[in-house]
């Protein structure tokens, strides 16, 4: 296995905004945990239909005062007009915050699909040129190695995701994959198709296996064989598991830089503990941080 020099692999970590105080400490904890590897970014997931868009808010603008980090909201086109949109990255600006994460979004859950707004952008690509008017936001969009499920095809996946990028775009984050096979297939279509965009995979270390499958039947990711056959029999042997999720990751990641892959994003699900020990594994080491503002702090 060849070694990756140390320090030379830029991440970033996603969050998802916490509904209670006890998740909300173990997010804390989370980003004081990771905080030292100095990712080029933090992101904060947005839920369905906008449902936490008030704590997403909260969580990215004490990133933002407290912290030395870069915060990175999500913005999706659900459930609000282009001009609601367009005043929350107004705010954003305001308050400092220079990448947003653009989706289309997911509808509520039993909902009959997507449906637009009817004032409101219809899909990413009309959200990112919009962002784009707004300020120079660097931002970032979402990529499907494996076909975004409500697609018609992979070509018009493929399409989408290139609009996206035409309409300023900076980087496109991808779905996880656990297949490498599968998404160097899907580097070489998106150069084929003058998609010039960094392309960075999106990697989810598991913590529990069958919520990492309900995951992937969602998203219309697979999950490879030889994968089900290393967490087989662990349901109840928790150290194990932790091991065989890191080494999976670290074996991914390995691999993906051997072919050429410079960045990775990690989706912690708001743990610390797989994404730090990944990345100590592969060469990323702390770095001095100054004191963080006081809790409540003003900005």
């Amino acid at each position: 296995m060849t070694a990756i020099p140390t320090g030379s692999i830029p991440v970033s970590f996603e969050f998802f905004p916490p509904a209670d105080a006890a998740m909300e400490a173990t997010l804390w904890c989370s980003l004081e945990r990771l905080a030292p590897l100095a990712p080029r970014f933090v992101s904060v997931t947005y839920g369905a239909d906008g449902s936490t868009r008030e704590r997403t808010h909260a969580v990215v603008t004490r990133i933002q005062r407290q912290t030395r980090l870069t915060g990175a909201p999500h913005l999706t086109c659900i459930g609000a007009a282009r001009g609601e949109i367009l005043d929350i990255a107004r705010g954003y600006w305001d308050e400092g915050i220079r990448h947003l994460v653009a989706l289309r979004g997911d509808p509520p859950h039993g909902g009959n699909g997507y449906r637009p707004h009817p004032e409101g952008f219809a899909y990413a690509a009309e959200l990112v040129a919009g962002l784009r008017a707004v300020a120079p936001f660097e931002i970032s969009v979402a990529a499907y190695p494996e076909v975004h499920p409500e697609a018609a095809s992979a070509a018009a996946d493929l399409e989408n995701l290139k609009r996206k990028i035409d309409a300023g775009a900076t980087r496109a984050i991808t779905q996880f994959c656990y297949d490498i096979g599968v998404f160097l297939r899907f580097r070489d279509r998106c150069a084929a198709a003058g998609i010039a965009a960094p392309l960075v995979p999106g990697i989810l270390p598991i913590t529990r296996f069958p919520q990492v499958v309900r995951f992937a039947r969602t998203c219309g990711a697979s999950i490879p064989s030889w994968l089900r056959e290393r967490f087989e029999g662990l349901d109840d042997d928790a150290e194990t598991r932790r091991l065989i999720a890191a080494a999976v990751a670290i074996e991914q990641v390995q691999e993906l830089h051997r072919h050429g892959v410079s960045e990775f994003h990690f989706y912690t699900l708001n743990r610390a503990e797989l994404t730090y020990a990944i990345c100590h594994a592969l060469g990323l080491r702390p770095l001095p941080q100054a004191p963080a503002a006081p809790a409540g702090a003003a900005a």
